[in-house]
């Protein structure tokens, strides 16, 4: 159990789990929004469309919703849920990758020596030499 503790503590373990279970929550507020939020509204303009509704029948028989096709036990393609389901991604790993591009800005370049150019040879060398390393004239 020592040796567990240390390995929670001493890792990213802990942290990786914390994500995970913050990003699960997340997720389903994401879904809830998609399929409460989003796609009702796009649903409307497009003339009243269900996303969750929309579906290919397998079979030859005619089912008119995907909850009569299932109860019949029919094999259908649900392209709906799976639009409402890329949109989810979609939205999630747009949120991802803001949270990342914020977290993880590179740091400014550390700030060098001021430099001059050695007048005889051209070369960069230090602001406060008095001779050039390079051509070894006086500056």
């Amino acid at each position: 159990m020592k040796e567990f503790k240390a390995f929670l503590l001493q890792t990213n373990a802990l942290a990786l789990a914390i994500g995970v279970i913050i990003g699960g929550a997340a997720g389903k507020v994401v879904s809830s929004m998609v399929n409460d939020l989003l796609m009702p509204p796009i649903g409307l303009l497009l003339g009243n469309v269900d996303f969750s509704n929309l579906f290919i029948n397998l079979s030859t028989s005619q089912y008119a919703t995907l909850a009569e096709a299932q109860t019949a036990g029919v094999p259908t393609i649900r392209y709906g849920l799976f639009l409402n389901t890329m949109v989810d991604f979609v939205i999630v790993a747009f949120c991802v990758f803001m949270i990342g591009k914020i977290a993880m800005k590179p740091a400014p370049a550390p700030v060098g020596p001021a430099m001059k150019e050695c007048p005889q040879c051209g070369e960069q060398i230090l602001a406060k030499a008095k001779k050039c390393r390079h051509c070894t004239s006086a500056v």
